[in-house]
């Protein structure tokens, strides 16, 4: 079950509301000109935090539309490549100001595949819908950008490899890099990093192994079935969420929907914690460890009755249980998506993180995480892979994060969905609403990874099949 531990993840970094990295010094730098030319577009740099540390980074980015023809810029990714300042160092992003909006762009840390002195990680920049598209001979005018480290320590920028610390005015710096949907198109990666998503596995079916695969193909949280299979709706007492909230089994219900069944985690409150009914289905099981696990979940950034704001938390996650603080056989792995922000961010954010460790009190965390602020309210497929090297996750088939071998199990884990509120703080309303968390299927294959074509391959083949429930997964 889940521990108190929850409400503490990013509390230490509640009052920030950016995030943070490292930048990189400079050499010779090679000439992509003919590249940039063929692909039509240039990516310039300058920063005002110019020294070997900082309390923040601050790259400043322009995007040039050198072609011929008109660029949408939510096809567009560019790449801020630098060395963390520790291997559990996390990092929040902000945007200070910019021409095309700052609630336009968004910012995501990720883990290079192939780390070398100068980088590991990089900050991706992307744009929303509403940023519109670059004509040709345009620029996306400044986009004033920053980042710190989310304990606010002090970050090293002199080894960050697309750090220019003379660089106070904007200029063509190639040790950014651009691309426009997969193809790099102006910049250099640093070695052996090309600036293009992991390629997926091949997309035949998996080898026949252990797996879990529910379709949540129930009549209400009292079907005998549900326990049957290996679940437990939650009734109990505790964190995380609102002091004084319980968690309301009979809140978790199931309905059809396009010919599927689709279980639904109701969570409500009228502004007391008295009056807050939260929600939490998990396998009783810890039996869980490598390998790939996959849901389908719908997100909601507005309530189904009553008045929006609340702080809350919609998941699907792998846990076990902290059996002392900063033991390090702890492990935890989640996709949290908060529609109304929380934890010091002020609206929707989806984050994904992998916990080594952590101390309730004094608080005192080991994790890596990865986090995009944008709405993802609607379906999505959620997907994360655990080997012996990293975890990495996809939203939608799209790689969001990978995370270091100092993140991986050495344990097994139960298999988590819940909904819960942070605190009370941001919608102070007595009104009572409700919000809806919904959940179409749940797979874990044991000890393979699989691409996100594969798992949609898989449960295709499931339900073609009329299979609604499978458990092969060994007792541990």
């Amino acid at each position: 079950m889940r521990t108190f531990r929850r409400s503490r993840i990013r509390a230490a970094a509640a009052a920030a509301t950016t995030l943070a990295l490292g930048c990189t010094a400079l050499a010779a730098l090679p000439s992509t000109a003919g590249a940039a030319a063929a692909g039509g577009l240039v990516v310039q740099y300058r920063t005002s935090a110019s020294g070997a540390t900082a309390d923040q980074s601050e790259p400043w980015l322009k995007v040039r539309n050198t072609g011929s023809a008109s660029v949408p810029l939510p096809d567009v990714k560019v790449r801020y490549y630098f060395k963390g300042d520790s291997a559990s160092a996390a990092y929040r992003f902000a945007c200070s100001w910019a021409v095309k909006g700052c609630a336009n762009i968004t910012g995501t840390f990720r883990t290079l595949p192939n780390p070398t002195a100068t980088a590991d990680r990089y900050l991706e920049i992307g744009f929303t819908a509403g940023a519109g598209a670059l004509a040709p001979g345009a620029d996306t005018g400044d986009m004033q950008l920053r980042f710190h480290r989310a304990d606010w320590q002090p970050l090293g920028q002199s080894d960050d490899y697309s750090f220019g610390a003379d660089r106070n005015t904007y200029g063509d710096w190639t040790r950014i890099t651009a691309q426009v949907g997969s193809v790099t198109v102006w910049g250099e990666a640093p070695g052996g990093n090309g600036p293009t998503d992991p390629t997926d596995p091949p997309t035949d079916p998996p080898a026949d192994g252990p797996r879990l695969f529910d379709d949540f193909s129930y009549t209400g949280h009292t079907d005998p079935r549900i326990a049957a299979n290996g679940w437990s709706v939650r009734s109990n007492s505790g964190g995380p969420g609102v002091p004084g909230a319980v968690w309301a089994p009979e809140n978790v219900t199931f309905s059809s929907q396009s010919g599927n069944s689709v279980m639904n985690l109701e969570t409500s409150t009228a502004g007391t914690g008295a009056s807050t009914e939260q929600t939490e289905i998990l396998t009783r099981s810890m039996k869980f460890r490598n390998g790939t696990y996959a849901a389908r979940v719908k997100f909601s950034d507005a309530p189904r009755s009553g008045p929006d704001g609340d702080h809350l938390v919609q998941t699907f996650f792998t846990i076990n249980d902290l059996k002392a603080p900063m033991a390090d056989d702890y492990a935890e792995y989640d996709f949290e998506y908060l529609p109304n922000g929380g934890w010091g961010e002020p609206a929707n954010i989806l984050y994904t993180t992998s916990w080594e460790t952590y101390r309730p009190d004094p608080w005192e965390a080991v994790n890596q995480h990865s986090e995009v602020r944008q709405s993802y309210a609607g379906w999505h497929d959620l997907v994360v892979t655990v080997d012996d090297s990293a975890i990495t996750y996809y939203v939608d088939g799209q790689h969001f994060g990978t995370h270091g071998a100092a993140y991986l199990p050495e344990r097994p884990m139960s298999i988590n969905f819940n909904q819960w509120l942070i605190d009370l703080a941001g919608q102070s309303s007595t009104t009572p609403r409700s919000y809806d968390q919904q959940v179409d299927y749940v797979l874990h294959v044991k000890d393979q990874v699989l691409s996100p074509a594969q798992v949609s391959a898989l449960v295709s083949g499931y339900r073609a099949s009329g299979t609604t429930f499978q458990d092969t997964v060994p007792a541990v």
